[in-house]
This record gives C-alpha cells, structure tokens and sequence, in this order.
C-alpha cells in the first residue's frame, strides 16, 4: 500500500479523497492555487503545497508544477479526482514514467474511451449496443448528408474529443446540416485541438442511464449497477439517484452487463462509468466512458456498500478485488443533489465570502462539501459547493428524508440553488418518476422563472 498520495485537486472530491486516505492510513499531499490558501482540502491534507496562481490553466492543469510538487514531498502516487487532469492520458503517462502510481486506467484505456470515435470502434468489437450513425469521422458534408439519410433526422453532430455537453449540434432537416457540420468542426478544433466529428441519430426522448464499473490488474472486473442521471440542465446533472426507478431487473442485468463488456473491452482498471442513453422501449445505446470517478459516487457506494474511493487506491496498489459479482447486492435507494453557489434559476454564478453554513444532518444523510463559516468562494472554478446525498429504504422515503436535508441547509452570505432543490423534489413529475433528460429544461421554461 502506498504511504503518501498526491490529490491532483480541489474542493470537495480533493477532501473526499484526503478521508479515505486517512482512513487507509495513507499520508496526503494537498495542491492548491493562490485563490485556495485557505480551502478545506489544504487544512486537512497532512501537507499542501502551492502550484500556481488562481487560473486553473496555471495551477490545476499545471503538470509541470504537480509533478514539482509530488517530487518534493515524495509522493508515491497521484489521484486525480474527477475534472481537471483527471482524464488527461499524457498527464498519466508522465506520472507513470517519473516512477509514480496513476490512481485510475492506463494511458491506452483514457485513450480510446477519450476519442468518441476509437470508442465507437471498440464497443462495436464487444457487442455493446451503439446509436444508429457513421462507423467513424465524418470527414465532410457530403458524408454528413449520406450518413444522416441513412439514421434519419433528427441528427446529433458531435465532437470525437468532446465531453461535458460541449462539440455537440442537433440537426433536424437537410437544409441546416451542413451549417452545423461546420460549426461543430470549428467548435471543436478551438475546444479541443481536434475538429474530428461523427454523426448519430439523435434520440428525441431518452433517459440518461449510467453503470459505475470496478476493474483490478489481476483481470477482474465487476459493476455497481447503474445510477439515474436524467435531471439535467445543458447537459449538465442537477439530481442523481440509484437505482433508476425506470429500469426493470431484466433490463438492468442486460445494461449492466453491457457496461460490464465495454469495459473489459478496454483493459479497464478502476472505477469508471458508462454512459448509456435508454429509449422508452428500454432498448439503450452507449454514448461514451468516463475513465475517472464521478461527481454522483455516492449514491452508488449508499446503495451497495462498496467505498470506491477507497478501492480506486486499492487496486492502483496492486490489490485484486476480494469480491465477485455474486456478492454485490443493491440495498434501498439513494439520491443526491448537487449545491451550487449559483441562482436557482438564473444560473448565474454567486461567489462570495459563507457567513454561516450549517450542513444537515440526522438519519442516513451524507454531504460532501469544502465549506465552512468564514470560507471566501473563489470566483474561478465550477460553482458546485457540496452535495447532500440521502439514503432510505424506497425511492419515496428517500424523497422525503431528502426534503428534510434540503430544507435543513443553511448557507448564508452567497445564493446557492437551494429552491430549485426544493421545488424539483415536490414536482409530481420527478416523484413519479416519469421523466427523461429534456424534464427540467421543460418544467423550468414552463415556470418563466
């Protein structure tokens, strides 16, 4: 086992990963910017050390300054979190050739699933089921046009090196295809320095569902089931639960299953995640994998028991995994809501100084966060200030024992979206479970809030 890991992070999955550490007794090593001399994540780490000034482009995606850090606090190995350079191969790759331990998937395995298009390729090799579309790049319009007459309008013109909900253009008609195949190709050479695009047959009304799989270097690999992603604003989640009220036993062995192939497609050691979009019929389709841990863990680890944190350290260090399949079992139902310093509905950002933050708390409630009273939000990174995760016997218990948490936050002296929370809870829609991935935009377009 390792004696001292370097969080190549911030905020709350850089604290989430310093408590595992110290519950493997595993020293850390904080990095972190000028604007975050004071976050919760340098207070906790056993030491911290300076990589640059505010601007993530100098300081968290700053390899050369990361790897200055582990070198001199003798770092044995460096996990990533999620975001940053978490899914960066070539950061990888470096931290494997100065001699350090990568915690995550090899540099090959961040590599096809990082080129939606090598991806494609791959998953077509394992059987796992793809959305009708090109078999690689498109590499102009004519091909555009033949391949979406082939899928059928709408379209999705999408980046190979995209992510995030970024690279991405629908396309309803012939007329505006073209147009949109330039923009996408523009969009993505200036994002990414890689204007490779594919063309996919956009389904209209899905259901983002996600499988949470856990590979060894001894071969083995298992999966966690899979986790509701739907509630989603521009692409990005608001609300994730586990299971998906939606998936049936048989669908579920048929998709976990699925997430279970591509990953053994790709080598994969780790956690990392599926991403699957799942009709109303419940056929699904892949759309892509996250090489790294996601931000709704949680509700994965509350409902199975398994602490994935811990295990991404653990089988970076050798260790094979001391469980099968067989002896996964899925237990109640676990929601998370996401806290952003943000107005509910406006969306935009609400940096400032906490004057006061009281966490809830009681039965089976879970918050991952960095703040405290006094903390000062820097204006520079993602808005997301904690997550409040609830764990219950059924999906309707968990909804009202989540309400209760919601409503006990308190965080004063910055606007947070607290009412959206609230409000998405206590629509019919959500408690009924009938939605998919256009729910929130719909119901907060209705609102004219």
């Amino acid at each position: 086992m390792f004696h001292k890991i370097l969080i190549a992070n911030r905020g709350e999955i850089a604290v989430r990963i310093i408590r595992a550490c110290k519950e493997l007794g595993i020293r850390s090593v904080a990095v972190y910017s000028e604007a975050d001399k004071d976050a919760m994540h340098t207070r906790l780490a056993d030491e911290s050390i300076c990589i640059g000034p505010a601007a993530g482009a100098k300081s968290y995606l700053n390899i050369a300054a990361i790897m200055a850090a582990a070198e001199l606090t003798d770092a044995e190995a460096i996990h990533p979190g999620y975001g940053f350079l978490a899914e960066n191969a070539s950061f990888a790759e470096i931290v494997g050739e100065s001699g350090l331990s990568w915690i995550g998937p090899s540099p090959e395995s961040m590599r096809i699933m990082g080129d939606k298009v090598a991806a494609k390729h791959k998953m077509a090799e394992a059987n796992v089921p793809l959305v009708p579309g090109s078999d690689g790049a498109v590499t102009d319009v004519e091909d555009a046009k033949r391949v979406a007459k082939v899928a059928g309008f709408p379209v999705i013109v999408k980046a190979s090196a995209g992510g995030g909900g970024r690279g991405m253009k629908v396309v309803h008609s012939e007329a505006s295809l073209a147009n949109a195949y330039s923009m996408c190709r523009t969009e993505a050479g200036a994002a990414f320095g890689d204007d490779t695009v594919f063309i996919e047959k956009y389904l209209e009304e899905p259901r983002h569902i996600e499988v949470q799989v856990l590979g060894d270097k001894h071969g083995n690999i298992v999966h966690l089931f899979e986790r509701e992603c739907s509630m989603q604003r521009n692409n990005q989640k608001v609300l994730e639960e586990a299971p998906s009220p939606f998936v049936d036993e048989e669908t579920r062995a048929k998709i976990c299953a699925a997430g279970v192939a591509a990953a053994s497609a790709v080598n994969y050691v780790g956690a990392g995640t599926i991403e699957f979009l799942m009709n109303p019929d419940k056929s699904f389709y892949f759309i892509e994998m996250n090489t790294r841990i996601q931000v709704e863990h949680p509700v994965t680890e509350w409902i199975t028991g398994v602490d994935l944190i811990e295990w991404q350290i653990r089988v970076a260090a050798g260790e094979p995994l001391p469980f099968a399949q067989s002896d996964i079992k899925m237990k109640g139902h676990a929601i998370e809501c996401r806290i952003n310093a943000e107005h509910p509905f406006k969306f935009t950002p609400s940096p400032g100084t906490v004057q006061l933050y009281h966490a809830p708390g009681g039965r089976s409630v879970r918050v991952d966060s960095f703040l405290y009273t006094g903390y000062t939000i820097p204006p520079y990174y993602d808005s997301m200030i904690a997550k409040i995760i609830t764990h219950a016997r059924d999906r309707q218990k968990c909804i009202r024992r989540m309400q209760r948490a919601i409503d006990e936050l308190v965080v004063l002296g910055v606007t947070t979206n607290q009412e959206l929370h609230q409000r998405l809870l206590a629509n019919p829609g959500f408690q009924k479970a009938d939605f998919n991935i256009h729910f929130l935009e719909r119901w907060l377009n209705q609102m004219h809030l």
